[in-house]
């Protein structure tokens, strides 16, 4: 037996790079597999699982109005004309002329419970005389009651009697979902029955007109019909209601809005448990902090939200003043009005919270015990305070024609007799006064945070800050009762 010996070679150079050059394309060869693997894993081959699994739960609503109509025609008769007392006598003969007819509307809404509560958008079932749900693949039809509204985000809560468990879908956490995201509309678009449309998640806390909305836009296809439908994410889970769409056309272009499940669950929590929303409230009017503004108060920046009334109510009560600025509310940083809003509306009616404001030039932590936004509404009325009449010389501030508030001004102006301040009568429209939106009619009530009561209180107050080299002086004005705070450039 012959053995044959291999001689064993010590590695070269060149065995080592080309060793690490396998090794290189071995990894690039990997890396490349999970990339092709990634579009796999984020794109379904197909939604016919999931629109399987959600359409039980989705409903068509149908609504009916009684409607009344005009008298109709009656014949035109010249007065005096023979022909007058027989039309008369005719007319009476058929008795009223006046008629209704029932119209019908359609939308969408989905079940949340098995015993049988169902959201929708509100204008789907408002003014509503009968409600009837469809569901899905033939299980019949039931009538449905209204539980509770709430125009302000468009959501309503509906109640059927269903003979057996309903099949339901959960809520699940918009403020996860990221733009990008694919998502399910299911729906009833233009009454052609249940539909599903696929699409992304184009845009986030978009906002349309309301001082709660925070909307999710996505790119799947809404159309009329489908408002009070579910938007689903790919777990199944419902992360908003569809309720508006952008077009020209009345039809789908791509651009649709769905109110977030953040909001709608909390609104159907409440709609559940009281039949009404109970939002918190804090009792003041407030204004965004602009850039002019934030430097006339000395803020390091244009955030927080601006206080321009205290009417009484709980912010009255703690002490906040007109002319602080709300810089955080119960532990969380305020940006704007429009996120204070938010913030107090979704904290319980009743609960403390500590606000922090700004305040001649320093913070202040205060304690205030929330209101219930729905009961002081209807009762607010901004007044007015200050120095009593004054009647004194008009005088003309950067292009601000001013007059004390005399009770004849008054009268012509329709001020309340407590309004105090002082009157704009003229402007002169290529001031930045006006660049700002003041007009004749205006009542400048405060100037740097001290009440005005005459003219000459104006003038001093900006001749004051010109001497003392400030670029802006805050102004709080009045217009219809509402307040609002400008900052003007004083001129030395």
């Amino acid at each position: 037996m012959t053995r044959v010996k291999t001689a064993v070679r010590p590695n070269t150079p060149v065995d080592l790079l080309r060793a690490a050059f396998v090794i290189l394309l071995a990894a690039a060869a990997l890396l490349a597999a999970q990339v092709q693997r990634l579009p796999a894993q984020a794109v379904p081959g197909s939604f016919a699982d999931l629109a399987q699994r959600l359409s039980p739960a989705v409903v068509n609503i149908t609504t009916t109005t009684v409607i009344a109509t005009d008298q109709g025609i009656s014949p035109m008769v010249p007065e005096g004309s023979p022909l007058e007392d027989f039309f008369r006598d005719f007319l009476d003969r058929q008795g009223p002329q006046q008629r209704e007819r029932r119209g019908s509307a359609l939308g969408s809404g989905f079940v949340i419970s098995a015993d049988g509560y169902i959201v929708t958008n509100n204008h789907v079932i408002e003014s509503a005389d009968e409600i009837l749900v469809e569901f899905f693949d033939g299980l019949g039809e039931l009538p449905a009651e209204v539980v509770g509204t709430d125009p302000r985000t468009d959501i309503a809560l509906l109640k059927v009697e269903p003979n057996q468990p309903l099949p339901f879908v959960p809520f699940g956490d918009s403020d996860g979902a990221r733009v990008g995201d694919w998502v399910l509309a299911i729906g009833n678009p233009l009454g052609q029955g249940f539909s599903v449309s696929a699409g992304i998640i184009s845009a986030r806390n978009r906002s349309l007109q309301g001082a709660y909305d925070d909307f999710i836009q996505t790119d799947a296809a809404i159309n009329r019909g489908n408002s009070g439908g579910p938007l689903f994410n790919m777990a199944g889970e419902v992360i908003g209601v569809n309720t508006a769409i952008l077009s020209p056309n009345g039809g789908s272009i791509g651009i649709g809005f769905a109110m977030s499940s953040s909001v709608v669950t909390r609104v159907v929590d409440q709609l559940k448990e009281f039949g009404e929303t109970r939002r918190g409230w804090l009792g003041v009017s407030i204004q965004n902090v602009t850039p002019d503004v934030a430097e006339a108060m000395g803020l390091d920046s244009a955030a927080g939200a601006l206080v321009t009334d205290v009417p009484p109510g709980p912010a009255m009560d703690a002490g906040i003043l007109v002319g602080d600025v709300i810089l955080n509310f119960a532990g969380q940083d305020v940006a704007d009005t429009r996120e204070l809003v938010r913030m107090v509306g979704n904290t319980d009616v009743g609960s403390v919270a500590r606000v922090v404001v700004f305040r001649d030039g320093g913070t202040q932590t205060l304690r205030v015990t929330l209101g219930r936004r729905e009961e002081a509404e209807a009762n607010y009325q901004p007044g007015g305070g200050g120095a009593p009449d004054l009647p004194q010389v008009p005088e003309t501030v950067l292009g601000m024609t001013l007059s004390a508030l005399t009770p004849e001004l008054r009268a012509e102006l329709g001020l309340p007799e407590d309004e105090r301040g002082v009157a704009i009568t003229e402007m002169d429209e290529t001031s930045e006064a006006f660049d700002k939106g003041l007009r004749p009619g205006d009542v400048i009530a405060e100037i740097g945070q001290q009440p005005v009561s005459t003219p000459q209180d104006v003038a001093a107050r900006f001749s004051d800050a010109a001497e003392a080299g400030r670029r802006s002086v805050l102004m709080l004005v009045r217009r219809d009762g509402q307040p609002r705070f400008v900052a003007l450039t004083p001129q030395g």
